[in-house]
């Protein structure tokens, strides 16, 4: 380590400085660099070496394409959600925390039933997600495509979230309103609510629960295209495609 360092300190005193340099800006790039080398910051300089900056962008697509459409599969079906203890979807905060209440009322099965089908409005909406996630990677930028691929295992999934959550967000809330509303989530929360109000020191709770889930929903598809796409980085089994075979070769 001390050896590397050393190494850092002489490469910045052979570099030639700008006019107005900052010395904190220079070593805090040239660290940046270091630990992006495979010497700490998990990323690999070698991937994309000879590749165009497009053929990267391509690639990355490519790997989200396939990462988005093996994500939502695995989540977007019964039990997608509600299994599994990675991505279920816990009652919010405020309806959380009056459990007990209920239970002690004999009501703790309302509470059940609601979690049971926000859970299954997730699980059948994630499949229209798909397009979605598809439209959003075609608009993505490749400017910075090449630092993406050589970073950490997940960086990609990274900058898509970044920079693809808002519209993520506004494509995906009415398509989880409609769902909530046909899996009886809505009608269940409701009735929830108003008994909620009734509980000793009970209020009434309003939520945006369709905002809600929304977020969890996005969270659990998210959780999935990471595990895919460090899939792809790793595991050559995994790049199921020749331009996958070709970029992260």
């Amino acid at each position: 380590m001390k050896r590397s360092l050393a190494l850092i300190i002489v490469g910045l005193c052979a570099l030639p400085l700008p006019a107005h340099a900052d010395l904190m800006d220079i070593g805090k790039s040239a660290l940046q660099s270091y630990a992006g080398s495979g010497n700490g910051g998990g990323g690999n300089p070698s991937l994309g070496a000879g590749l165009s900056d497009g053929q990267i962008g391509s690639g990355l697509k490519e790997a989200l394409r396939v990462g988005t459409q093996k994500a939502v599969a695995t989540v977007g079906h019964s039990g997608g959600f509600l299994n599994d203890r990675n991505v279920h979807i816990p009652l919010p905060g405020p309806l959380e925390k009056v459990r007990s209440g209920l239970a002690l009322v004999g009501a703790s099965g309302m509470a059940d039933d609601l979690e049971q089908r926000i859970n299954r409005a997730a699980e059948a909406a994630a499949p229209k997600a798909a397009g979605i996630f598809g439209n959003a990677v075609s608009s993505m930028s490749i400017s910075d495509a090449r630092g993406i691929l050589t970073g950490p295992r997940d960086s990609a999934t990274q900058y898509f979230k970044r920079t693809t959550t808002p519209e993520l967000t506004a494509a995906m809330k009415p398509i989880i309103d409609q769902s909530l509303a046909n899996v009886g989530a809505l009608k269940s929360y409701n009735a929830l609510s108003q008994k909620v109000s009734t509980l000793p020191l009970g209020s009434s709770v309003n939520l945006d629960l369709g905002s809600y889930v929304v977020h969890k929903t996005l969270d659990g598809i998210f959780f999935y295209l990471a595990q895919q796409e460090a899939a792809i980085r790793t595991n050559p089994a995994a790049r199921t495609t020749d331009l996958l075979r070709s970029v992260f070769k």
